[in-house]
């Protein structure tokens, strides 16, 4: 007979979300209990394995974006929704800050018919509860290929806290987050 010792493993899900600067997304949800894994990287355009220069020029129709894998028993999707509404800009049409050009745009590429249900869901309430003095102009779009993005993008802030526009743009939207959503704080980031 054999003893059974180990559960099994969770079954993890993803998340695809855009929301300016990758750098900045995946410094906040590397933070998150319950992420699994992040890959920064780009989605969403036509152009078979872009490159970090060629998604800078606008022309490749690619969003920077965080490729999350997350396990659900420890943190919903709609929790990661609604971090990403409080960390960038939803209301901003292809920029965020001084970051300007689709490939900010704020997307939801989803994976799922549930997480499209929850998605507009998110918005909707955002929209509901005039938040906002703009309307949510976030695209909901079902998940295309996703290409990796170079690897001195990944663990980008951790790497380089001290960067001037990790210092200016990425460590503000990190400590908002923190603030806002202290209990989903990962127990080694705290």
């Amino acid at each position: 007979m054999t003893k059974m010792t180990d559960k099994n493993p969770p079954l993890l899900e993803r998340a695809t979300l855009g929301g300016g600067c990758f750098w900045c997304l995946e410094a906040v949800y590397q933070q998150i209990q319950g992420v699994k894994s992040i890959v920064s990287g780009y989605a969403g355009g036509a152009r078979p394995n872009p490159s970090y220069e060629s998604v800078c020029t606008g022309a490749t129709g690619h969003a920077e974006i965080v490729d999350i894998e997350f396990d659900p028993e420890a943190i919903s999707f709609r929790d990661l929704l609604e971090i990403f509404f409080v960390i960038h800009d939803p209301t901003t049409l292809n920029y965020q800050g001084n970051d300007h050009g689709t490939q900010y745009r704020s997307v939801i590429f989803t994976h799922s018919d549930e997480q499209i249900k929850i998605a507009h869901e998110v918005v909707q309430e955002l929209e509901d509860s005039k938040i906002y003095a703009n309307s949510v102009v976030t695209q909901i779009e079902p998940a295309p290929t996703i290409y990796p993005a170079e690897d001195y993008h990944q663990n980008y802030f951790q790497q380089h806290p001290y960067q001037g526009y990790c210092a200016a743009v990425v460590a503000p939207k990190l400590a908002k987050f923190r603030a806002k959503f202290k209990s989903l704080i990962a127990p080694q980031y705290v």
